[in-house]
């Protein structure tokens, strides 16, 4: 959780904006390793419901067709704290009469993890038929803004199958935005988890670029981008939590790490992903 502390102390992102390309020169540009792409993930918290024992709330994939035996299992990683909580009211309220699955329901709680998290634990258990696979939940809210932009550029959609990233264009056929971060005034390429932070970016953007605009990304494809790609600006690229991410962030003591999610014994959108554009 270190990655998140050390967001804590640089929340004033949007406040101050630099305008203007970024300069990378000729030097020899290296993919990001493994431990670069976490460590950017790592910047995001997101929320799993677990019970006293640290394990996820989690069902059983079913059997595959052939006949082979079903393995692994399934968790709900949330981007929003305030929606886990909601769900794991919603069990409490609901009038089950097992007095097991009562204790169960009551022992719930929210658990942060940082992404880079389950990103790595996904990489380390992908060849683990037992492995703990991990269902996003995005915030309604981002989903709906996310359709609302598509839309308004031409695209005929009707549902995003995956969590919306949103970032901020000089132009539609331009780079991207970058902002100064922190006291050291680093450049970074800002990549927003909340249409509200990118529109607050476009507007201060707008008077020197009126054709600057938003373009929907999605995790995935930002991942895979920087898995796949050379390019020497994705350096730069920081991923921005949500308002009430950031405010979870802010309360934190310094130095505390949550544990991993713990996979539990077996006993117990359609369209091809969009990526950033290439600068």
């Amino acid at each position: 959780m270190k990655a998140l502390v050390r967001w804590g102390a640089t929340l004033g992102l949007v406040g101050s904006t630099l305008l203007g390309t970024v300069y990378f020169g000729n030097l020899p540009v290296l993919a990001l390793s493994e431990q670069q792409i976490k460590e950017k993930l790592d910047s995001v918290p997101v929320y799993i419901i677990t019970n006293n024992q640290g394990l996820p709330l989690s069902r059983p994939l079913p059997a595959p067709q052939n006949g082979q035996k079903a393995g692994g299992s399934v968790t709900g990683v949330y981007l929003s704290r305030q929606e886990a909580q909601a769900f794991i009211n919603e069990l409490r309220n609901s009038k089950n009469t097992d007095p097991k699955m009562q204790d169960i329901v009551k022992s719930l709680q929210v658990t942060p993890v940082p992404l880079g998290v389950i990103y790595q634990q996904l990489q380390q258990t992908k060849k683990d038929p037992n492995r703990l696979l991990f269902a996003f939940k995005p915030v309604d809210q981002e989903i709906k803004g996310a359709l609302e932009l598509l839309r308004q550029g031409g695209q005929q959609v009707n549902q995003f199958k995956s969590v919306p990233i949103f970032a901020v264009r000089f132009a539609p056929d331009q780079g991207y935005v970058p902002i100064t971060l922190g006291s050291e005034k680093e450049q970074v390429v800002p990549l927003f988890f909340s249409k509200q932070d990118a529109q607050s970016l476009l507007g201060q953007v707008k008077p020197k670029f009126p054709k600057a605009d938003i373009q929907v990304i999605d995790v995935d494809g930002v991942i895979k981008t920087l898995q796949d790609k050379n390019d020497a600006w994705l350096k730069q690229v920081v991923l921005i939590p949500s308002p009430e991410s950031r405010e979870y962030i802010r309360t934190l003591p310094q130095g505390k790490t949550p544990n991993p999610p713990t996979a539990p014994t077996q006993n117990n959108n359609s369209r091809p992903a969009p990526k950033p554009n290439q600068r």
